[in-house]
């Protein structure tokens, strides 16, 4: 781990940090030197295994899971990385969600109880269904689902609740879970974002009925397009597999027509399986090094103030930092906009993002509900119910207004590099009063 890094001795590190050299400059959105040009560290990454893996699986000419071994040996492997008895790899992560939620039967006139903080393909993979995300308010400051609030969400449609790990920190399970038994509702964890997160000791993706996991590109285990259903319940494993290959059995034999229901093709191919084998062997290193950023990020802008890494709930024993998330508090800033600080931070080199908007309030929800297909299963009286429903969410507007983060490749850096986060951040924050629109 980073040793601990003092107030006093951030500040003397001018050499390494370049923190003295911008506390003098002017900030590079008003013509000053930016504190740094280096680009940050690039994904994915590969190696000789990934290209001899890949290669093989080329040359073999049996490509895709029934002929072939990877597919086969990565949810053996990955299995066994999460405790979990049972994998399906899946073509994506949205995939995984959708064979997930065939496996609860999940379909028209159902609710899933869901965060309007997340990305997209949560949303799509419950309508895909045919169902309807209810949105629980968010915990500001965790930007989690809040769990205190799920229950009064709950209505005879409710089918499943949802949570969303997202960034890799943990969502409340100990109140999920509690509520999922006293009610009698199935959890589906959304982990797309959460490889090697862990609540308690226990793995991201295993504490409820079903987990979901993605291995896009961007992901902590990169597979280009590729995902994993994880679940410790045989039938919900059977169930879940028959859906993602046109209900063929896991023996890969002829379906038995009198007991198969609907299923598409959402089989990982061959290739993906052989990369994401060989991106596994640097899975834990690399988590270790997110782990470390992070926990120096932490007390570097500690030191700052002004930015509020988001907070863990006690369970939540590992953070698998997808993503570095933080909020904004402008009046730190001499109230400077959000979208004027990001501007002025990305100037000094820093490739920081704001978070996700409001996924309650976007227009792609009325225009499913709206579609033909979504009216001719809803009446116009359940449609109205359901958008007041998600119309009031006022701690996940907060959130949308003010959060901010890093993403993955960056935690992937040098001490160096987190030096220069915080100095750039620090140097924005001495200016604030300039950079502030006229």
């Amino acid at each position: 781990m980073f040793p601990t890094v003092k107030r006093r001795t951030f500040l003397a590190a001018a050499g390494a940090s370049g923190v003295a050299r911008a506390s003098g400059d002017s900030p590079a959105l008003l013509g000053g030197t930016p504190v740094r040009r280096r680009p940050f560290p690039s994904w994915p990454r590969i190696g000789a295994t990934d290209e001899s893996n890949c290669m093989e699986a080329l040359r073999a000419c049996k490509w895709w899971r029934r002929e072939g071994h990877w597919v086969r040996d990565f949810e053996k492997a990955w299995g066994e990385k999460l405790g979990a008895r049972y994998v399906v790899a899946t073509a994506n992560g949205t995939g995984a969600l959708m064979a997930a939620m065939s496996a609860l039967e999940i379909g028209p006139k159902d609710e899933v109880l869901v965060t309007p903080y997340t990305f997209i393909a949560t949303i799509n993979a419950i309508l895909a269904h045919y169902a309807l995300p209810v949105f629980v308010d968010t915990d500001r400051a965790t930007h989690m689902i809040d769990a205190a609030k799920i229950e009064a969400a709950i209505t005879r449609r409710t089918r499943a609740i949802m949570p969303v790990h997202l960034g890799g920190n943990m969502a409340d399970m100990d109140k999920i879970l509690e509520i999922s038994r006293r009610r009698g509702i199935p959890v589906i964890e959304d982990a797309c974002q959460a490889h090697l997160s862990a609540w308690r000791g226990r793995a991201a993706g295993t504490l409820g009925e079903l987990g979901c996991f993605s291995f896009q590109k961007f992901k902590n285990l990169p597979g280009g397009e590729a995902g994993a259903v994880v679940t410790n319940d045989e039938k919900l494993y059977l169930h879940a597999y028959g859906f993602h290959s046109h209900y063929r059995t896991p023996g890969e034999n002829a379906p038995d027509l009198n007991v198969c229901r609907n299923g598409i093709n959402l089989r990982m191919a061959e290739f993906q399986a052989a990369l994401l084998l060989a991106q596994m062997e640097r899975l834990e290193e690399n988590a270790r090094r997110r782990e470390e950023n992070a926990a120096l990020l932490d007390r570097l802008l500690g030191e700052i103030g002004g930015i509020k890494p988001v907070q863990q709930y006690p369970g939540c024993t590992r953070n698998g930092y997808h993503l570095y998330m933080m909020r904004y508090e402008p009046e730190a800033f001499a109230g400077l906009p959000r979208s004027r600080f990001l501007e002025a931070v990305r100037a000094e080199g820093i490739p920081l993002a704001e978070g996700y908007g409001p996924l309650n309030r976007h227009p792609f929800l009325e225009h499913t509900a709206r579609s033909r297909m979504f009216r001719a299963i809803y009446t116009e009286r359940e449609l109205a119910d359901w958008r007041e429903r998600n119309r009031h969410l006022p701690a996940n507007d907060q959130v949308t207004q003010e959060a901010l983060w890093f993403s993955q490749n960056v935690l992937l850096g040098e001490r160096s590099d987190m030096e220069d986060i915080a100095a750039a951040i620090a140097k924005v924050r001495r200016h604030a009063e300039k950079l502030r629109p006229s």
